[in-house]
C-alpha cells in the first residue's frame, strides 16, 4: 500500500533552517551529489525516533516561490499509474514526472482540497 515515506522543508535561508531543525531535532543534513545539476541546493537528512529506531527520510531545499510549503512524498508503485488516478479522481498534476538521478521519479500533485503532495517511485519499484 502506498505510504508517506519522505517529506522536504523548503527554507527561505538554509543555513538558519538546518540550525534550527539540527537544535531541535538533532537532524544532520548532508548536500546531495546531484550529478545532474551540480550546481543545486539539496540536502538530504534522516529522522529518528526517541529510541533510535529509523523514520522517515527528509530534504531542504530553496523556497521555489511564496506558496511554496512542506511537500510530504508518498510512494507508488508507478508514477504513470497514479498520475492518471490523481486526475480522474479531481486532483491536479502540478509537476509531471521528473527524473531524480540515480534514485526513481517524482510528480507533484494537488488533491481534490487544494493540498499539495508528491509522489514517488524507486528506480528499482518495477518487477
Amino acid at each position: 500500500m502506498p505510504t508517506v515515506q519522505y517529506f522536504e522543508i523548503p527554507a527561505d535561508d538554509i543555513e538558519r533552517a538546518q540550525k534550527f531543525y539540527r537544535d531541535v531535532f538533532g537532524w544532520d543534513m548532508q548536500k546531495w551529489d546531484n550529478r545532474e545539476n551540480p550546481a543545486q541546493e539539496y540536502y538530504m537528512f534522516e529522522t529518528r525516533d526517541d529510541k533510535g529506531n529509523p523514520g522517515l527520510g527528509g530534504g531542504m531545499m530553496k523556497r521555489q516561490s511564496p506558496q511554496h510549503t512542506i511537500t510530504n512524498y508518498i510512494t507508488v508503485s508507478s508514477i504513470d499509474e497514479y498520475t492518471s488516478k490523481i486526475e480522474q479522481s479531481g486532483g491536479m498534476v502540478m509537476m509531471p514526472k521528473t527524473n531524480v538521478p540515480d534514485m526513481g521519479f517524482i510528480a507533484v500533485c494537488l488533491d481534490s482540497e487544494n493540498n499539495v503532495f508528491g509522489i514517488f517511485e524507486a528506480t528499482n519499484s518495477k518487477p
